[in-house]
């Protein structure tokens, strides 16, 4: 014996897109929630490496300063020793 289902069409098509409706609101927030951990992770993330890369451009500048007196340091040495070896060659050619 078969029995019959009687559900008007209206009725079950309703039913499906309701059931659609539903489920995709879902997905919306599901995909919303996670969008915005998403950027609100990679803003933190971003703002500790901010962090980290101000303190190497100072680092690196104070290494640069610190370099640049060396070298001048070591041509100011170099200058008093070629004045002095110019003073001394003086003597013995005069």
């Amino acid at each position: 014996m078969k029995k019959k289902i009687n559900i008007a069409p209206t009725k079950m098509i309703n039913k499906v897109v309701d059931t659609t409706k539903m489920v995709a609101s879902k997905a919306n927030g599901f995909a919303l929630n996670t969008t915005e951990e998403v950027v609100t992770d990679t803003i933190e993330v971003a703002g500790q490496w901010q962090t980290v890369t101000s303190k190497a451009i100072k680092g690196g500048l104070q290494l640069a300063a610190n370099q640049q007196d060396l070298i001048f340091d070591a041509l100011e040495g170099v200058k008093s020793t070629m004045l002095l070896t110019k003073k001394r060659f003086s003597k013995l050619v005069a």
